[in-house]
C-alpha cells in the first residue's frame, strides 16, 4: 500500500467522525468527490488504521440497485425474514451485528432500503457507537432521488477534493518521479487534480516526459479508451464537432467550431456531443462556447488525428480565428519543422505585446519563436528574453524550469540580466549583485542600450528591494536615458521611481511625479505597475481609502494582462491597508490569496511582507497557534533582501508585543537599528515600527534611550508632516513622560495624539493611543480619568476583535477599581478582601507569569508586584506561587 498523500486532514476527520461516536452514539456520514480522486485509498487507510476494530466493507453496484437491502447482505450476511421488508428491523439487526466500521463503496448504487436501514439503525439505537459511512460521487448519472436520499440520511459530509500541486510532488515522488513545481501545476491542471488519473500519466509515461517543460502532457489509457467509445457512438458530424473544439482549444465559440467543422446543421451534432457527455456549453458576453470536460480528454481527441488531418485542421483554423496569438498558435501546430518566417512573425508579435507589459503573453510568444528559429537567427536570444518575460510576468516556477538551459548558454549581458533578475525574485541577494555587476562589465551601451537598460531595470528592483531610495533613482534615472523615454523599460522605470523618491524622504514630490505619469494614462500591465504604486504611497501618506481602492484594483491580471508579480506587491499592502481600517477578515482574505498565489508562482522575494499581516492579526486576536503558523512561515529561509527581513522583524515584534513580551519587542526589532536599514526604514509611513520599538524602550525602564530614539524619529515625521507617524511616536512619548513622573506633559502628547488620528480612519491606532494613556494615568493614581480612557480602548479593540487586549484592558479596568453607577458617575468600588490591584495581579501570577511579566502588563515595578503578591499570600494563608495557581478560583469566588 503506497503512503496516503494529500489527505492528512481527511484521515483526521474519519478518525475524529469514529471517536465521537463514544460520547454521540451512532453516526451516518457521507464521502462524496469524483470518480478516482481518491476516496477508495483514504478508506484504506483509515480501515487499515482500525486493528482492533470491528470493520464490514461493500460496494454497491448499478444493477443491484433495485434489489432491497442488496447492499446490507453483503455486509451481514442472510438477514432475519422480519428484516427483509422493514428498513427498521434491517436496522435493528445492523445494530445487533456488533460491527463499528461500515463502510458502503459506489453508494450512488446503493439500494433504498439499505439506506433506510442505515438512518433507522443510526437513530434508534445511538449507543450502537457505530460510525456507518457511504462513499460515492456527485457525477455518477445514477438516479438523483439517490443521491438526495443518501445526503438526507447523512449526519456529516466530507467532500474529498482534487489533489493541490504540492500533493503531486509528492505523490510523483512515491511513484519514483521528481517534479519541478510549475511541472507539477500543469500535471495538476491536466488531471484536474484527480489522484486515479496522477497515478496512471506517472506510471505509463516515459521518464523524460517530465523533465522537458514545454512538452504536452498525453491522456491516460482509461481516459483514451472512454473517449473512443464515447466518439464511436456518435454521429459523423458530431464526432467533427468535437475535434474540431479539440483543435481550437476549449474553450472555443460555436461560430468558430462550426466552420472548421464545416457543418451545415450544427445544432443536432451539438445536442448528440453534449449528450455524450465530450462536449459542455456555456455563454460568455452572449456568445455560445464550446469545451471539451478537461485537458485530458482534448488531449485524447486530438491524439486520435492522424499527422495529416491534423496539420490540415491547424491550417484551417489559423484562417478562422481572429485573435493574432491563437492565429499563430494554429500556425505553429501546423508545423513539423523550425520556420525562420513563423519564428520572425512570433517575435514581432511579442514586441508588440511586451510593450503594453503583457508578459505572460510575451513569454509564451517568445519561447515557441526560439524553438522554431535556428541558432543564426537568434535562437538563444529569443530563449533569454522569453524566460525574462516570465519572470517579469511573475511565474517564477515556469521561468526556473528553463534555469538549467539558459545556464548553459554562451555568456552574455542577456544572460546575466535573465538570470539575476530571477535570483532577485527568488530573494537571492548576493547572487543577484553578482550577475548583474557581471553583466553591466560585459555590456557595452553604446552598442547595446537596450540590454543596458534593462540591467538597469533589474537594478532598480534590486534597490526595491534593499529599500534604497537613492539607489533606486539613480537606476531607474540612466534605465530611462539608455532605453528612451516612451519605452516598455522606461515606463516599468518611472512606475517604481517614485517610490525611491519617497523612501528618500519625498513623499509629496513622489505623489506629485505619479499625478504627472496617471495624466499619460497607461494602459493594461502598465497602468497595474503605476496603480500598485500609487496604492502603496497612498498608505505611506495615510490616504488609506484611496491605497485601498488603487491596490484593489492592482489585484487582477486577467483583464488587464498584468503580472502576477505586481499582483502579489498590491496583495500585500492592500493586507496593509484593510489591516489599517480595521477590517482584518478582509486582510486575512487577501493574506490567503497571495500566499497561495506566491505558492503557485514560486515568488520568494514578498512572502514575509504578507505573513507579517496574517501574523499580527492571529496574535492580537489571541489566535497563538496560526500566529505561531505565519510566524514561521515569514521567518523561514534566508532573508537576503531587506524587504524579506523588514516585515520578518516587524512580525515577531507585533507578536511578542502581544504577550507582554517587551523584551522580545527589543530583541526582534533591534536589527531596524543598525546601520543597514537607514533611509527608507526610518520613513514611519512605510514601516511604522518606530513607535513599537521607543514603547518597548519605556516599557523596560531605557528611559535615556527611549529619549534619544524618540528625538531622532519625531524629528523625522514631522518634517515630512506624517500624521499618523506623529501620533504613534506621541504616544510613546506620552508614556516616558508619564513613567517620569510629568503627567500633564504627558496628558497633552496623549491628547495630541489623539487629535491627530480624528480624521484618520485607523481605529487600531486610536485604540493603542487609549490604552497605552489608560495606563499612565492609572499609574498616577488618576483612576476615574483612567476608567474612561481605558474603557474606550477596550471598546476599540473589541469592534476590531483584537480579544488580546479586550482582556488586557479588562484587568486594567479592575486594577483601577472604578466604575460607573446608575447615575452615570464614576464611583469607587466598595472594599474587598482583595484590592484591585491584588486582584489583577494574582490574576497573572495564578496563570503562570513571571512578576517581571506582570510588571509589563500592569504597568508596575517588579517590586510593588512583590508586594502585591505578599499581600495576597498573607490574607490568605498561601505559601507559594503554585498554591495561588491551585486556589485561585476559590480565593477569588471567596472575596
Amino acid at each position: 500500500m503506497h503512503r496516503l498523500v494529500g489527505r492528512v486532514t481527511e484521515l483526521a476527520t474519519l478518525r475524529r467522525l469514529l471517536d465521537e461516536t463514544e460520547t454521540d452514539g451512532a453516526t451516518v456520514a457521507q464521502l462524496t468527490g469524483p470518480a478516482g480522486v481518491g476516496k477508495t485509498a483514504l478508506l484504506t487507510h483509515f480501515l487499515a488504521g482500525l486493528t482492533d476494530t470491528p470493520v464490514r466493507r461493500a460496494r454497491a453496484v448499478p444493477w443491484e440497485t433495485e434489489r432491497p437491502f442488496g447492499v446490507l447482505e453483503q455486509l451481514l450476511g442472510r438477514l432475519p425474514p422480519e428484516a427483509t421488508v422493514d428498513p427498521l428491523r434491517a436496522g435493528d439487526a445492523l445494530a445487533e451485528s456488533q460491527v463499528a466500521v461500515c463502510v458502503v463503496d459506489d453508494a450512488h448504487w446503493c439500494d433504498p432500503d439499505t439506506v433506510r436501514a442505515f438512518s433507522s439503525c443510526a437513530r434508534h439505537h445511538p449507543r450502537s457507537r457505530m460510525l456507518l459511512l457511504f462513499a460515492g460521487r456527485p457525477d455518477s448519472g445514477s438516479d438523483p432521488s439517490m443521491d438526495e436520499l443518501v445526503a438526507r440520511t447523512a449526519d456529516t459530509t466530507l467532500a474529498i477534493e482534487p489533489l493541490p500541486s504540492s500533493a503531486v510532488i509528492d505523490l510523483a515522488a512515491d511513484h519514483g518521479v521528481t517534479l519541478a513545481p510549475p511541472r507539477a501545476e500543469h500535471l495538476r491542471a491536466h488531471t484536474g487534480g484527480i489522484a486515479g488519473h496522477l497515478v496512471a500519466l506517472l506510471t505509463e509515461t516515459p521518464a523524460e516526459t517530465w523533465s522537458e517543460p514545454d512538452t504536452a502532457l498525453p491522456p491516460t489509457a482509461a481516459v483514451r479508451a472512454d473517449t473512443a467509445r464515447r466518439m464511436e457512438s456518435c454521429s459523423e458530424s458530431a464526432r467533427q464537432l468535437v475535434k474540431a473544439v479539440a483543435v481550437l482549444g476549449g474553450p472555443a465559440s460555436l461560430a468558430e467550431a462550426v466552420a472548421l467543422a464545416e457543418l451545415d446543421e450544427p445544432l443536432p451534432a451539438t445536442d448528440q456531443a453534449t449528450a455524450t457527455g465530450l462536449l459542455t456549453q456555456t455563454t460568455r458576453r452572449g456568445a455560445a462556447l464550446l469545451a471539451l470536460p478537461g485537458p485530458m480528454t482534448e488531449a485524447a481527441v486530438v491524439a486520435s488525428l492522424g499527422v495529416a488531418e491534423r496539420t490540415s485542421a491547424h491550417r484551417r483554423a489559423a484562417t478562422i480565428v481572429t485573435d493574432p496569438v491563437r492565429r499563430l498558435d494554429h500556425e505553429i501546430g501546423a508545423t513539423l519543422l523550425p520556420d525562420p518566417s513563423l519564428a520572425d512573425r512570433l517575435d514581432a508579435l511579442a514586441g508588440e505585446r511586451s510593450a503594453a507589459g503583457e508578459w505572460a503573453v510575451t513569454a509564451e510568444l517568445l519561447i515557441k519563436a526560439s524553438r522554431l528559429s535556428t541558432e543564426d537567427q537568434g535562437r538563444d536570444e529569443r530563449l533569454l528574453r522569453g524566460v525574462d518575460a516570465f519572470v517579469g510576468a511573475g511565474d517564477i516556477s515556469r521561468a526556473a524550469t528553463y534555469t538549467a538551459e539558459v545556464a548553459s548558454l554562451r555568456e552574455t549581458p542577456l544572460q546575466g540580466a535573465v538570470l539575476g533578475y530571477l535570483a532577485i525574485v527568488r530573494g537571492r541577494s548576493a547572487e543577484a549583485v553578482s550577475r548583474l555587476s557581471r553583466a553591466w562589465d560585459l555590456v557595452v551601451p553604446e552598442r547595446n542600450p537596450d540590454v543596458a537598460a534593462q540591467i538597469c531595470q533589474r537594478y532598480v528592483l534590486h534597490s526595491l528591494a534593499e529599500l534604497n531610495g537613492d539607489g533606486l533613482v539613480r537606476w531607474s534615472d540612466r534605465a530611462v536615458e539608455l532605453a528612451g523615454s516612451g519605452s516598455t523599460i522606461a515606463l516599468e522605470a518611472e512606475a517604481i521611481r517614485g517610490l525611491g523618491i519617497a523612501g528618500s524622504g519625498h513623499p509629496v514630490e513622489a505623489m506629485s511625479g505619479y499625478r504627472v505619469l496617471a495624466e499619460r494614462k497607461p494602459q493594461g500591465a502598465q497602468a497595474q505597475r503605476v496603480g500598485m504604486a500609487i496604492g502603496w504611497l497612498n498608505l505611506a501618506l495615510d490616504r488609506v481609502d484611496d491605497a485601498i481602492v488603487e491596490l484593489q484594483a492592482a489585484v487582477p491580471t486577467g483583464f488587464l494582462g498584468g503580472s502576477e508579480r505586481i499582483s502579489l506587491w498590491a496583495r500585500a499592502w492592500l493586507a496593509r491597508a484593510q489591516f489599517a481600517r480595521g477590517e482584518w477578515d478582509a486582510a486575512l482574505a487577501t493574506v490567503h490569496g497571495g500566499l497561495n498565489l506566491a505558492d503557485r508562482t514560486g515568488h520568494a522575494l514578498i512572502t514575509p511582507l504578507i505573513h507579517w499581516t496574517a501574523t499580527q492579526v492571529h496574535a492580537l486576536r489571541g489566535d497563538w497557534d496560526e500566529a505561531q503558523r505565519s510566524l514561521r512561515a515569514g521567518a523561514a529561509g534566508p532573508h537576503d533582501y531587506a524587504i524579506m527581513r523588514v516585515p520578518a522583524c516587524l512580525g515577531l515584534a507585533h507578536y511578542n508585543e502581544a504577550l507582554a513580551d517587551y523584551s522580545g519587542v527589543l530583541q526582534a526589532l533591534a536589527p531596524l537599528t543598525r546601520t543597514w536599514a537607514a533611509g527608507t526604514i526610518t520613513e514611519s509611513g512605510f514601516w511604522p515600527w518606530a513607535d513599537v520599538y521607543a514603547n518597548a524602550l519605556v516599557l523596560q525602564n531605557r528611559y535615556e534611550d527611549a529619549e534619544e530614539f524618540l528625538d531622532t524619529h519625531e524629528s523625522i515625521v514631522a518634517e515630512r508632516g506624517q500624521v499618523s507617524g506623529q501620533a504613534r511616536l506621541g504616544y510613546a512619548r506620552g508614556r516616558l513622560l508619564a513613567a517620569r513622573g510629568d503627567l500633564d506633559a504627558a496628558r497633552k502628547s496623549f491628547e495630541n495624539s489623539l487629535r491627530l488620528l480624528e480624521d484618520l480612519p485607523l481605529p487600531y491606532e486610536r485604540a493603542r493611543v487609549n490604552f497605552a494613556y489608560g495606563q499612565a494615568l492609572r499609574r498616577a493614581g488618576k483612576r476615574r480619568d483612567a476608567d474612561g480612557v481605558m474603557t474606550t480602548a477596550r471598546e476599540l479593540y473589541a469592534r476590531l476583535g483584537a480579544q488580546t487586549y479586550v482582556l488586557r484592558c479588562d484587568r486594567e479596568l479592575k486594577a483601577a477599581g472604578v466604575r460607573t453607577g446608575s447615575s452615570g458617575v464614576a464611583e469607587e468600588s466598595p472594599h474587598l478582601s482583595l484590592t484591585p490591584q491584588e486582584r489583577a495581579v494574582g490574576e497573572l501570577v495564578s496563570n503562570g507569569h513571571s512578576n517581571r511579566e506582570v510588571a509589563d502588563e500592569l504597568f508596575l515595578s517588579t517590586k510593588t508586584v512583590q508586594y502585591h503578591l505578599t499581600r495576597i499570600y498573607m490574607k490568605f494563608g498561601i505559601r507559594s506561587r503554585a498554591e495561588l495557581a491551585a486556589r485561585w478560583d476559590d480565593v477569588r469566588g471567596g472575596e
